[in-house]
């Protein structure tokens, strides 16, 4: 049986704290007055920072010797300049909201990334895998929590943040919005929240008998268990290939409701396959290093990280796939969403094309490299940063505009769900033996070679 050690509980505990404080500290310095969003504009523009134009217009004069055939004119300015304050006025408020559900859902898609690959294996009745099943299982425990996280914020942020994150929430913007409205059947909050209710139950529930069944087959007489899992996983992976795609159209396309592509729902699966499986790989090396998991040899190694290799490459497909097409066609409702990354996001983006495809392509490809395990871990925490960059870049433009910027908040979120992760996680991974002894393919696992 694994044991949660003091000094990682108290590590975990450790960013959970520093994350909390750096939050707060995000929200409540997130809040700037009128006045002082104008003269921060005031001083980009003497800057030259170039972030806005609209916002270098001088007032003009309120003295009533100077109204003249231009009034008109200069009153337009005047409320140009106020609505373009109030709008940056509000991208700084939103800051801190995205940060938070940035980090949130990148978290949560490591949980149920692994809940896919781990249902893959029992469906297909793979037999290398079964001596890393406690530790997916272990993974999955965070589904729940932090699938009711990412709901929590993206609720709060409509009742407490004033429709921060997704603007389909405004009542306002809906009204003088045709696009929205004629999506309003979908896009409502309620529908949302049920939706959102659903798929999560959905993938807890098989969360919940997989795992049941899979330590009732430890000390079971028959394969009654084994054959259950296997039945409930194949059932699950159709329930999920729906469901991931709709949880992609509604938790993150949507903060871009003018916008959408049809290859979304694979892109972000995507992403959040090559994450679980990488976090597994993290994981099964610390384990191993704690002279757990003996049972796992570096053939297992080798197979979990071509794994991290082969879904690198299939991110990077459906990466260029969806740019190049829409580039292609260069339609002005689909090439804005673009537009605006590249304009004010270049580095992110571009960046993450290197982060997620050329560095593991050119770490991974050796079949030997993938045998050492801190080779391994080096390339995965690339990887993982350049995931998050990911997220970063599908929320960030929407939300924040141009005023993004990896910070205090960011990096307190990613700390405060980090911490998070690994206290339920290695807490999960305390509550069963670490091997399933049972399982039919136990032995096969064992002995597998490569």
């Amino acid at each position: 049986m694994y044991t949660f050690s003091n000094k990682l509980k108290t590590f975990s505990i450790i960013l959970m704290v520093l994350g909390l404080l750096g939050v707060g500290y995000g929200f409540m310095t997130s809040h700037k007055s009128f006045e002082e969003v104008e003269t921060l504009l005031a001083e980009e523009a003497h800057h030259g920072s170039g972030h806005v134009e609209e916002a270098t217009h001088a007032a003009p004069s309120h003295d009533a010797h100077a109204i003249d055939s231009h009034g008109e004119k200069e009153h337009a300015g005047v409320d140009e300049h106020a609505k373009h304050i109030e709008h940056v006025q509000h991208q700084i408020a939103n800051r801190p909201w995205s940060a938070l559900y940035v980090a949130a859902f990148f978290f949560m898609m490591i949980a149920l990334g692994i809940l896919a690959f781990y249902a893959i294996q029992i469906a297909s009745q793979a037999g290398w895998s079964p001596v890393l099943f406690r530790v997916m299982e272990g993974m999955t425990s965070y589904l729940l929590p932090g699938g009711l996280i990412v709901i929590g914020i993206a609720v709060a942020s409509h009742f407490i943040g004033h429709n921060n994150l997704f603007v389909w929430m405004d009542p306002e913007v809906v009204e003088h919005d045709k696009l929205i409205q004629g999506k309003s059947g979908w896009l409502n909050i309620w529908g949302f929240l049920i939706r959102g209710l659903i798929f999560l139950g959905g993938w807890s529930l098989y969360r919940h008998f997989s795992r049941k069944f899979s330590i009732a087959q430890d000390t079971a007489e028959d394969k009654s268990n084994f054959k259950k899992s296997f039945r409930i996983s194949a059932g699950f992976l159709v329930f999920f290939i729906y469901t991931e795609s709709m949880m992609a159209w509604d938790w993150i396309m949507s903060v871009d409701p003018h916008w959408f592509s049809t290859l979304f729902g694979w892109y972000v699966f995507a992403s959040m396959f090559v994450s679980g499986i990488t976090v597994l790989a993290l994981i099964t090396i610390y384990l191993k290093s704690r002279n757990y998991l003996e049972f796992v040899n570096e053939n297992h190694l080798h197979d979990v990280a071509k794994f991290m290799f082969a879904f690198s490459i299939f991110w990077t497909y459906l990466w260029f796939s969806q740019f190049m097409l829409i580039w292609y066609s260069n339609i002005p409702e689909e090439v804005t969403y673009f537009v605006s990354r590249f304009n004010d996001y270049k580095l992110p983006f571009l960046g993450m094309v290197v982060l997620n495809f050329v560095f593991p392509i050119l770490m991974l490809m050796n079949a030997d490299y993938k045998r050492i395990p801190w080779f391994v871990v080096m390339t995965g925490l690339v990887i993982l940063f350049g995931h998050y960059i990911d997220i970063f870049n599908m929320i960030m433009p929407a939300t924040v505009g141009d005023r993004w910027f990896i910070g205090i908040p960011e990096i307190s979120s990613i700390l405060l769900f980090a911490g998070l992760f690994i206290f339920v996680v290695f807490t999960a991974l305390t509550k069963a033996p670490l091997l399933v002894k049972g399982y039919p393919f136990r032995k096969e696992s064992e002995d597998f070679h490569y």
